[in-house]
């Protein structure tokens, strides 16, 4: 895929991925770049079945729904906007299912194999906090998930740092964001600097 970047927003359950993300794509538009915002799963039909049949649809037929519809976001959403020129942020990739998918579960190796074909992001930006303050955002949630009532946050932390380990040896370009102390703009101050030191904006 060529064209404009392709950075991913990652992180457990309550680190806020959602606010930081719409922040980084309003920040990269004041510097002149054009933004197509997407998630995952997916806003379409499929996408959308999946995130209201979560509770029933569980283990390795969840894991292969959300990875056919990575395929189909892909093919027919990202890709298109990379190669007309738009940075693509994704609330949300791969490394979701390598830590949500293991809390049902599965090993890494199964959801990778089921994952393995997609295309590396620019860059994958993993937000990290305490699990105090992951658990107090969370507790103020109106609803949870299935999947974030069976984890926790210690147990999504360290799901994201095998994911980054296990990503890191098959070349994928990652950060990891310590957002202890930071607002939502000190945040994305850090996103911003990461990208400026890379050299890609």
């Amino acid at each position: 895929m060529t064209g404009g970047r392709f950075i991913a927003v990652e992180g457990p359950n309550g680190v806020g991925k959602t606010t930081t993300a719409a922040a980084l794509a309003q920040r990269l538009r004041e510097r002149g770049r054009t933004v197509h915002m997407t998630t995952e799963p997916s806003d379409t039909p499929l996408g959308r079945l999946i995130r209201t049949g979560e509770a029933a649809l569980t283990g390795r037929a969840l894991a292969l729904a959300v990875a056919a519809d990575r395929c189909a976001h892909v093919d027919t959403e990202i890709r298109s906007a990379l190669e007309d020129g738009h940075d693509v942020i994704s609330d949300r990739y791969l490394p979701s299912s390598l830590v949500l998918q293991r809390l049902d579960g599965l090993s890494l190796i199964e959801i990778w194999n089921y994952n393995s074909h997609v295309p590396r992001a620019s860059v994958t930006f993993y937000l990290h906090h305490t699990p105090e303050v992951l658990g107090k955002r969370l507790k103020e949630r109106p609803t949870l998930s299935r999947l974030e009532r069976i984890g926790s946050p210690q147990r999504e932390l360290d799901l994201y740092k095998d994911a980054f380990a296990f990503l890191a040896t098959r070349g994928w370009c990652q950060a990891r964001i310590d957002c202890r102390g930071l607002d939502p703009a000190g945040v994305v101050g850090q996103l911003l600097r990461h990208l400026e030191q890379t050299e890609t904006i």
